[in-house]
């Protein structure tokens, strides 16, 4: 069985993460949506949070799995014997650090990232941007995928 991990804050999950994960689901066999800490940004949904809107989000879909993770993706991905990590990539910025994470990924555990560009209706969106906007009381309903509800 061919099992991704595809990592991120998802603070909050977009259309986007979405798009990537129902994509991911015509090459893999699971899909392991794994929510991470991440130390350099202070996040506006719990992690806890994350985790269950997500899950409920998928529960139709047994494919796909959501947990969370505070240690490296390469370390999680072999704890769940997945041999690939997704990645989406935005712009060059994001391909040029996707790149030298998928190096060290590799050398580190031989674990292959799989990168799929993001489907251009939905290159502008971003988890930071959707905090932003709902941070100015901007509504942001357009940006996550329909029955995604946080309990915040």
């Amino acid at each position: 069985m061919k099992t991704v991990v595809f990592p991120g804050s998802f603070d909050p999950f977009t259309l986007g993460h979405a798009n990537l994960v129902e994509r991911a689901l015509r090459i893999f066999d699971q899909v392991i949506i794994a929510v991470g800490y991440n130390v350099a940004k202070p996040s506006w949904i719990p992690v806890n949070e994350r985790v269950r809107a997500v899950q409920e989000l998928y529960q139709a879909e047994p494919r796909v799995q959501v947990m969370s993770y505070n240690n490296l993706t390469v370390d999680f991905a072999k704890e769940n014997n997945a041999g690939f990590i997704l990645r989406g990539v935005r712009t060059m910025q994001d391909y040029e650090y996707e790149l030298q994470m998928a190096d060290i990924n590799r050398m580190l555990d031989g674990i292959e990232t799989v990168v799929l560009f993001t489907d251009s209706a939905l290159s502008s969106i971003s988890s930071s941007r959707v905090r932003e906007l709902h941070h100015f009381g901007r509504d942001i309903s357009q940006y996550l995928p329909e029955g995604l509800k946080y309990n915040i």
